[in-house]
């Protein structure tokens, strides 16, 4: 991938912490999702009182894209931190890695985690979920 779009998708990743709705942990996450079509869909880490409903940025990201009919991938940023301060680099949670293996190639689709766009890490979803369960399994 392009510096430039890896650029393009920290800088997205970064913007949607200011819609982080986190009155509990106060650790907000951005994340932008790179269609193969070229969109792009953002999304928000979004709390709820009874912590279950609680929605991550990740997925808020591929929820969009999905219900628009999107669904396929090449990539996602994910960045976050206290009050929206990011000082090291945010993974995303099992379970988001879980909606990616549904919906994404394990052995391309690169997932950026981000600091700024001069810190940041770049793996594929196999790296972060090895042995997945996925579609495949089942077919």
């Amino acid at each position: 991938m392009k510096k430039e779009m890896i650029e393009q998708l920290i800088d997205l990743a970064i913007k949607q912490l200011e819609f982080s709705y986190v009155p509990y942990s106060h650790f907000k996450v951005g994340a932008a999702l790179l269609a193969k079509g070229g969109e792009i869909y953002t999304g928000c880490n979004i709390e709820n009182a009874a912590y279950t409903p609680t929605n991550c940025a990740e997925r808020t990201a591929f929820f969009k894209a999905v219900s628009e009919g999107v669904r396929e991938f090449e990539a996602i940023c994910v960045v976050g931190g206290k009050d929206g301060v990011l000082t090291d680099y945010a993974s995303p949670c099992g379970v988001c890695r879980q909606v990616m293996m549904e919906f994404c190639d394990p052995d391309t689709f690169q997932i950026i985690m981000a600091v700024n766009k001069e810190k940041y890490k770049n793996y594929t979803l196999k790296e972060m979920l090895p042995m997945g369960f996925g579609p495949n399994n089942l077919a």
